[in-house]
């Protein structure tokens, strides 16, 4: 498939006026800086294959380490460590059934995230 020819982007402005009203605007709605840190955090989450792959993963089926490890061919040793993450920045959660435990997506926003993202990179 072949991807549209991109548009030359200008290096910098050719005019001086600062417009304060846009400004303004933008500043009005900015959130503040704790929650832009927060959300340059959960995008970052996203920024491993080996992470994107157990969140696909999990998408239809909830899986322990053990099942993640032989699906993805990787150690359950490097699988916990990206769940780990996964779960500090909220994407999974897990539950125990007796000395099992899975683990599954946080909620339907994390299905979304990665679905908006698919789309857009397939644009």
């Amino acid at each position: 498939m072949a991807r549209k020819k991109k548009e030359e982007i200008p290096e910098s402005c050719s005019c001086t006026i600062i417009h304060e009203d846009r400004i303004n605007r933008v500043r009005k709605h900015m959130p503040k800086d704790e929650v832009l840190f927060n959300l340059a955090e959960l995008f970052k989450s996203f920024a491993d294959t080996t992470r994107v792959r157990i969140l696909y993963s999990l998408f239809k089926e909830e899986m322990c380490v053990c099942d993640l490890s032989a699906f993805l061919g990787m150690t359950q040793s490097a699988i916990s460590h990206q769940l780990r993450i996964l779960k500090l920045a909220r994407l999974v959660r897990f539950h125990k059934v007796g000395k099992v435990v899975y683990y599954s997506l946080e909620d339907d926003h994390v299905k979304e995230i990665f679905n908006y993202g698919l789309a857009h990179i397939n644009e």
